[in-house]
């Protein structure tokens, strides 16, 4: 089969498409043919070393397929079912193994391609929504990169929840796609102080909650825009990992909540996995959320997703078609 290894850290070049034996499940694992494999960037954190993994390893943290075969214990999932899943490495390739109880169904009304788009991205924006911060009605957000795959998700299922979105994106065109997934306020961080705007925004005091998966560049002014008591969630390393603070600086700007959460720690159990996959999987086969779709790459091409990914041009969600 074909699939892209990491024999070193480093740059794009350092995604090898090379061919490898076909995997083999063991008990509590399924082998899945890989469809379509998610881009993110936990994947480019994996690639250049940010983020640690043995070498040589095959990125990719979601993807959608269908179930090859089943290895003993299996009662999850059976051969044949249209399958996703994420937070299991190796996804750049035409076959994976995967632990059973991470694989959810695809409804039937659902392509695979936009499974694979909203699994990592989606569940995401649900835990950070649900559960880091679970917003209510008439609380505000300040949601930092809103026109990338994560962040339309999370201003959309802010909405859901009766919040105030204030959105921030680098373009007018990247406003406009923050406008349409429900964003109430659009700031545009290239030309407007968007610290100042969030608080004028808010005469004055300040959001509940910041969901920054920017990083170091924003990491610092999100700290200036939430109330006293506010949350500032860092889920994200876009611009760089944030350096490290006294905490005394939380008690200075408010007696604020820091918090760096992680997807994994929010699908440590099949039932919470099935509630957060369901709302989301669920919400885009119905109508209630929507997805956008940058562009869809071949694993040849993997090398420039993520170049296209860390230039913050794009917008929406990158794919790879590990059988173009």
């Amino acid at each position: 089969m074909k699939a892209i290894l990491v024999r070193e850290t480093g740059g794009p070049e350092k995604l090898l498409l090379e061919d490898v034996p076909v995997p083999m499940p063991g008990p509590g694992q399924a082998l899945v043919r890989v469809s379509v494999s998610g881009v993110n960037f936990i994947d480019i954190y994996f690639r250049i070393g940010l983020y640690k993994a043995d070498l040589p390893f095959t990125p990719g943290m979601e993807a959608s397929g269908v179930v090859e075969a089943i290895g003993e214990g299996v009662t999850e999932v059976a051969p044949d079912d249209r399958v996703a899943y994420a937070m299991q490495r190796g996804s750049y390739a035409q076959y994976a193994v995967v632990p059973a109880w991470q694989l959810v169904k695809v409804p039937e009304k659902l392509t695979l391609d936009r499974a694979a788009a909203v699994m990592l991205q989606g569940m995401t924006a649900h835990y950070l929504t649900h559960s880091t911060f679970p917003l209510q009605q008439g609380q505000s957000c300040l949601v930092h990169a809103a026109a990338g795959g994560a962040g339309q998700m999370v201003v959309q299922l802010a909405k859901k929840r009766g919040a105030r979105v204030i959105a921030t994106v680098g373009s007018e065109s990247k406003a406009e796609l923050a406008r349409d997934a429900g964003a109430d306020e659009v700031i545009l961080y290239n030309s407007q102080d968007w610290v100042a705007e969030t608080r004028k925004l808010t005469e004055g005091k300040g959001v509940d909650v910041v969901y920054d998966s920017v990083g170091a560049a924003t990491f610092e002014g999100s700290l200036n825009c939430l109330r006293p008591r506010g949350m500032m969630v860092t889920y994200g390393n876009a611009s760089g990992p944030v350096p490290a603070i006294e905490p005394l600086l939380l008690n200075q700007k408010g007696s604020l909540f820091l918090t760096r959460p992680t997807l994994a720690h929010h699908c440590a159990t099949r039932q919470e996995l099935l509630w957060r996959a369901g709302d989301v999987l669920g919400g885009l086969a119905s109508g209630e959320l929507s997805l956008h779709i940058h562009k869809t790459y071949s694993l040849a091409e993997a090398g420039a997703s993520h170049e296209d990914l860390a230039s913050r041009r794009t917008t929406g969600k990158l794919l790879i078609d590990v059988n173009a």
